[in-house]
């Protein structure tokens, strides 16, 4: 009998794209320890991001907040630490003791170190994939080892020295497998033979669709650079032959980067079962945002699409959670603090605009649970991507999409104004989302439909259309 709140272990990493893990059905790599976390809990089928870039992505895991209300729209923007509703203030006042390793991303100095946890060590930047250097109590230290490695060491250590008496709430922020893709030295010859399957979008032409992604500077075969491809290119190949040849190099590399992440998972199980608390521990595995394995020929995120907008999420809780379970219901980043919150014990406070889904978890679907996620991506054609501003919304079958023109006082955005558009597509007979159909005689109604629909989501979370 479980006799108290449950610890909370809550592994974020960075770019881990759904189809880079075998329990999510990847054709590229096996993941046999994140698998785990699906055998013996829930993997949920339809988690998303509700913008797929890194600093606006964490902000929204600690406060549970859209970027127009914690204030964090795009990167380089800074999360203020003194707001009382963050989560991990909110779990140190439930009783539990707090440690976060790894990616902050949100600022540094004043209100922008992290606060609301007794122990953190964040990098101050991005962070290297060798002997990185993190910030301790503010405190900058340089450790020897491969990233994933030393985080993972990081946890175990603090799992092992913590208060036995009270909960925990440990987050590991892994900087794996973000750009430029290091694997560790004892992964680097991995996948050596033969190559990996290619994306049936590798070679996508971007017809049929609004500019925004003809324009966009994400193409493998033309925007990876040797820092990314850590070779040049051979010579002698012709278009078709060295973009399959940048996608190998990509990939291989991004899927061992993964292969660390696994391996990671394994010992912090591990370590759970021998500390005597795997039954009373709440495990989850998520990413900050999807990311492009060569669909569309892209690599990055950003984009509203399938790939960049959908996020893993696999929760390991003996006490409540059917081993083998999945859940189909639309979940997004707004809601994994209030769902948190609600295993600690604790209420979320009322400005959170995500909610709980720990019925979710429990095998119970509530009535009134959502049917459609908003997205909003602010950066307008910023100088190293060239994505354009955009928000939409995401239903069961259907995604609309709104590329606005311009740059909405966001850090990093080009003031440069380009043609409104949308898109719309028809998940079920277009998954790969390759033909907008907003202006076929046959979707007008459906299009005008979401077209409210968007309205009331913009309403219903405080937005203000563009």
């Amino acid at each position: 009998m479980i006799s108290r709140a449950p610890n909370l272990l809550f592994i974020v990493t960075d770019d881990h794209a759904c189809g880079a893990i075998s329990s999510y059905g990847s054709r590229l790599n096996r993941t046999p320890n994140i698998d785990r976390l699906a055998a013996e809990g829930m993997r949920l089928e339809r988690c998303f991001c509700t913008n797929a870039v890194c600093t606006p992505a964490r902000a929204t895991i600690l406060t549970g907040q859209y970027g127009h209300i914690n204030g964090v729209r795009g990167n380089g923007e800074t999360l203020d630490g003194s707001r009382p509703g963050l989560l991990p203030k909110r779990l140190q006042a439930a009783g539990y003791q707090t440690a976060l390793f790894g990616k902050w991303h949100l600022g540094h100095g004043g209100h922008a170190d992290p606060t609301g946890f007794d122990d953190w060590r964040v990098f101050p930047g991005m962070g290297e994939y060798e002997n990185p250097t993190l910030l301790e109590q503010g405190v900058e230290r340089r450790h020897s080892g491969y990233v994933t490695d030393v985080l993972t060491g990081l946890s175990t250590d603090w799992i092992s020295r913590r208060d036995r008496e009270r909960p925990f709430f440990l987050m590991l922020a892994h900087r794996a497998p973000h750009r430029p893709f290091e694997p560790a030295a004892r992964h680097r010859c991995r996948y050596l033979e033969g190559d990996l399957p290619e994306p049936a979008t590798l070679f996508d032409d971007y017809e049929h669709r609004a500019p925004a992604a003809r324009e966009a500077r994400m193409r493998i075969a033309r925007d990876l650079t040797l820092t990314d491809l850590k070779e040049e290119l051979p010579a002698g190949l012709d278009p078709g032959e060295a973009a399959r040849w940048k996608y190998q190099r990509y990939i291989k590399d991004y899927v061992r980067c993964c292969d660390g992440l696994d391996e990671s998972v394994g010992t912090l199980l591990d370590h759970l079962e021998r500390e005597g608390i795997a039954e009373n521990t709440l495990v989850v595995y998520t990413s900050d945002h999807g990311f492009f394995l060569g669909e569309h020929g892209w690599f990055d995120k950003r984009f509203m699409y399938e790939p960049a907008m959908r996020i893993p999420f696999l929760a390991r809780y003996p006490a409540e959670i059917a081993p083998g379970s999945t859940a189909a219901e639309m979940v997004a980043n707004i809601d994994f603090a209030p769902t948190l919150l609600d295993y600690a014990g604790a209420a979320a406070p009322e400005e959170m605009q995500g909610r709980s889904f720990r019925s979710i978890l429990q095998g119970q679907s509530p009535a009134d649970w959502r049917k459609s996620v908003y997205y909003r991506y602010w950066i307008h054609l910023d100088k190293s991507h060239r994505v354009g501003a955009h928000y939409g919304i995401r239903t069961d079958r259907y995604k609309l999409i709104r590329y606005y023109g311009r740059a909405i006082d966001c850090r990093g955005a080009s003031p440069e104004v380009t043609q409104p558009a949308w898109e719309l597509f028809d998940l079920k007979e277009d998954p790969d989302e390759l033909r907008d159909v907003h202006a076929q005689p046959e979707y007008a109604a459906i299009f005008r439909t979401l077209q409210e629909e968007l309205r009331e989501a913009q309403a219903h979370y405080g937005d203000s259309p563009a």
